[in-house]
């Protein structure tokens, strides 16, 4: 496939992550109106930042006050995920592609973008993050702009609907692959249990919850890994 191929198959699996940012991004909007952020700098920041926990995280702690320090450290704990999800996708890049390409592949990666490029048979294109990319990020920066202007005229219960749609998209991403596969099904309902134990546990619920994901998707790859490893074919050619 060529450049542009890919860039386009990446943007037709981008649009149903617009449609779900574009959602989910009115109630950040929301959010970002009652911290004092104008609706300029509110789409900026959606714009720039591709997370929807650290944005939330961050337009909280400026309504609070916080100061710079606080706001740094918690958009670091918040969005750490973000390394194993680039890191992962890059073992999966085609051969050849330079350090920029890798670079500019890092700042659009988000867990709906990694799921959709993650799940690819192959090698993967980084013209196909790209798209999906360009497309899903228009979805979240209007959608965070209509919310800053009208969202306070929106019922609390459709504000409260439109907040957990995006947690229905993200399962949508994993339950082809679970259904497909009993072992990643079966690491699924783990890493559910896993994390409810870790959030009951005294002290372990203390630890910040982005620093928690971490840890239990480190431990769980990791035993996947040693337990069920992918056994790679190695191809040669001729002539």
């Amino acid at each position: 496939m060529t450049k542009k191929q890919w860039f386009a198959k990446g943007a037709m699996a981008g649009i149903p992550i617009s449609l779900g940012y574009f959602a989910v991004a009115i109630a950040l909007g929301i959010s970002a109106k009652k911290a004092g952020i104008s609706v300029l700098q509110a789409s900026v920041t959606s714009l720039l930042i591709n997370a929807s926990a650290g944005e939330y995280a961050g337009f909280t702690l400026i309504a609070a006050g916080a100061t710079y320090l606080e706001v740094i450290f918690m958009e670091a704990v918040a969005n750490a995920r973000y390394l194993l999800m680039s890191t992962a996708l890059s073992q999966r890049l085609e051969p050849g592609t330079g350090i920029l390409k890798r670079l500019l592949l890092g700042f659009t990666v988000t867990d709906e973008i990694f799921g959709v490029s993650i799940g690819l048979d192959g090698y993967v294109s980084p013209y196909f993050t790209y798209g999906a990319f360009v497309v899903a990020t228009c979805g979240w920066t209007s959608g965070t702009m209509f919310g800053a202007l009208l969202g306070e005229i929106l019922p609390s219960s459709v504000v409260s609907a439109l907040s957990v749609g995006l947690f229905g998209m993200f399962i949508s991403i994993f339950i082809p692959e679970a259904k497909k596969n009993k072992i990643v099904a079966a690491l699924v309902v783990i890493s559910f249990a896993v994390s409810l134990t870790f959030a009951k546990l005294p002290y372990i619920s203390d630890i910040p919850e982005g620093i928690r994901v971490i840890i239990i998707t480190v431990l769980i790859s990791v035993g996947a890994a040693l337990l069920f490893p992918i056994k790679e074919k190695e191809e040669s050619e001729n002539g």
